[in-house]
C-alpha cells in the first residue's frame, strides 16, 4: 500500500499525525521554534541536540532553556550527544521528567568541538558504544529511543549503515533517521536517496531520511524514491514554516508578505518570552536572513536592497528597531505600517 505524508503512524507506539518531522537544528530548535513548526502541521518536531553531559550536571542554562518544553508541541523528541552510558543515562532520565515523548541520540554530527569528544560522527566508528549509549538512553528514560546519523566519516565509507544494522537488529532503537551524506561533506553534494532506499527496505524499524530536502519538489521526491517512513525537514523550513503546510497537502501558493511579517512578529514576541528583550535581539539576528530571503527582493528595495536591509538589522541596537526595519518597507500592494 503506498504511503502518503499525511498517513498518521506508530514510531515507539507513540503515535503521530502524518509522516513531515522537524529535525533536530543546532543552536535553532528551542521550544518555539519546534512549536512554529506544530503550528504548521509538523507530525514530530525534534530539539536541537543537547549535551548529556550539561543535563547530567544540571547546568541551570541546559535546564531552564534547553528542557524547555511547551504543552502544545507534542508529540516532541530530544536529541542528546555524549559519549558516555552512564551520564546518558541520567540525562535520558531528566529529559523524560521534562516531558519528552521519545528521545533521539545524535550520531552525525560533524563539528569537531563535538567529534573529538568521542560523540556525534565520532560514533560511527565506535559501535560498541553506540550500542551502550542507545541502551543506556533507553534504560535511563523509559521512553523509545531513535537515533539520526550520517552514512559514514568519509566518502565511500558506510560505517553508519552498519551502526543502523546493528542498532535495528539489536533491537536497541525504535527507528533511525538517515542522511545519506558522509561526515565530511557537511551539507555539501547530493544525498545518496538510493543507499537510503537499500536501508529502509533492509531494517525492521521504522526508517526516516533526512538532508537535501530544501523544497517540497525535493522531498516529496526523496520520500517516494527511498519508501521512508517520513522526511525530516532542517534548513528548507527555517523562516519557511509554510513548507510543512505545503507537504501536507494544506497550501499551494506562496504566503503573502503579511502573512510573513506577522510570523515574523509571533517569532520576536516568543524569543523575548524565551530569552528576555536584551538576549532576544542578539539571538534572532540569525534568524532575519531567513525571513528576508522569504520576503523577495522587490520589498527589500526600500532599503536599498537585500544586502543594506540584512546589515541594517545585523546593526540595529533593540529588537523594537529591527522590527521596524521590517514593517517599514512597502508591502507588494500598499505601504506597510510600522510595527505594533
Amino acid at each position: 500500500m503506498k504511503r502518503s505524508l499525511t498517513d498518521s503512524w506508530s514510531l515507539g507506539g507513540v503515535r503521530l499525525p502524518n509522516r513531515v518531522v522537524l529535525a533536530p537544528l543546532a543552536g535553532i530548535g528551542n521550544w518555539f521554534v519546534r512549536l512554529q513548526a506544530k503550528r504548521y502541521g509538523a507530525g514530530l518536531v525534534v530539539s536541537e541536540m543537547v549535551s548529556s553531559y550539561a543535563i547530567h550536571y544540571r547546568n541551570e542554562r541546559t535546564m531552564r532553556e534547553l528542557l524547555r518544553i511547551h504543552p502544545d508541541e507534542h508529540p516532541v523528541s530530544v536529541q542528546l550527544f555524549g559519549n558516555d552510558p552512564e551520564v546518558m543515562a541520567s540525562a535520558a532520565e531528566r529529559v523524560a521528567a521534562a516531558g519528552a515523548d521519545l528521545i533521539d541520540i545524535n550520531m552525525g554530527c560533524p563539528v569537531p568541538k563535538v567529534c573529538k569528544t568521542g560523540a556525534g560522527a565520532a560514533l560511527l566508528e565506535d559501535p560498541a558504544r553506540a550500542l551502550a549509549l542507545v541502551r543506556a538512553a533507553g534504560r535511563g528514560s523509559g521512553l523509545p529511543v531513535t537515533v539520526k546519523l550520517r552514512s559514514g566519516q568519509r566518502p565511500g565509507e558506510l560505517s553508519g549503515i552498519d551502526i543502523a544494522r546493528t542498532l535495528a537488529f539489536e533491537g536497541a532503537v525504535a527507528g533511525i533517521s538517515i542522511h545519506p551524506r558522509h561526515a565530511s561533506q557537511r551539507h555539501k553534494g547530493v544525498p545518496d536517496y538510493e543507499l537510503a532506499r537499500r536501508l529502509v527496505d533492509e531494517l525492521p524499524v521504522p526508517v526516516m531520511i533526512s538532508g537535501g530536502l530544501n523544497s517540497a519538489e525535493q522531498a516529496r521526491a526523496a520520500f517516494a524514491q527511498t519508501g521512508a517512513a517520513g522526511v525530516l525537514l532542517a534548513r528548507g523550513s527555517l523562516g519557511n514554516p509554510w513548507l510543512f503546510e505545503e507537504l501536507l497537502g494544506v497550501r499551494e501558493s506562496a504566503p503573502e508578505i503579511s502573512e510573513i511579517l506577522n510570523e515574523l512578529d509571533w517569532v520576536m514576541d516568543r524569543a523575548v518570552q524565551h530569552l528576555g528583550r536584551e538576549r532576544a535581539g542578539r539571538y534572532l539576528r540569525k534568524f532575519y536572513p531567513w525571513y528576508v530571503e522569504r520576503l523577495g527582493r522587490d520589498h527589500a528595495e526600500a532599503l536599498g536592497g537585500a544586502k543594506a536591509l540584512q546589515a541594517a538589522l545585523q546593526r540595529a541596537p533593540t529588537l523594537e528597531e529591527a522590527r521596524a526595519l521590517f514593517h517599514r518597507a512597502p508591502r507588494r500592494t500598499g505601504a506597510l505600517t510600522v510595527a505594533r
